[in-house]
């Protein structure tokens, strides 16, 4: 896999993974469906879990390709913060869009 293509598809599954807390009833993704509403506190906590997945995802290619690069807090910082950008359309279908039951 080139350079290219694995930066794409780190951008891809941060997009998904990102998104993934709004649309999915289930607990962690696979567990039993949330009985009810499942509260925005456990939707953030998914999305912290997600983050970390996708960081190693990251991490695991960025080796492949070579050397990891060190990185620091404001590395972490800003990546939390597009990850949390990515979500928002997940947030806006779930909580904003009216839904007609």
């Amino acid at each position: 896999m080139t350079q290219t293509a694995s930066i794409w598809l780190v951008i891809l599954a941060a997009l998904v993974a990102a998104n993934l807390p709004f649309v999915n009833h289930r607990w962690f993704i696979a567990g039993p469906v949330a009985p009810g509403r499942k509260p925005l506190a456990m939707r953030l906590v998914e999305m912290l879990l997600l983050y970390f997945l996708v960081g190693g995802l990251a991490r695991l290619l960025e080796q492949r390709v070579g050397q990891i690069a060190p990185q620091g807090w404001e590395f972490y910082a800003i990546t939390a913060t597009l990850f949390l950008t990515l979500g928002f359309p997940g947030f806006v279908y779930r909580y904003l869009v009216k839904h007609r039951h």
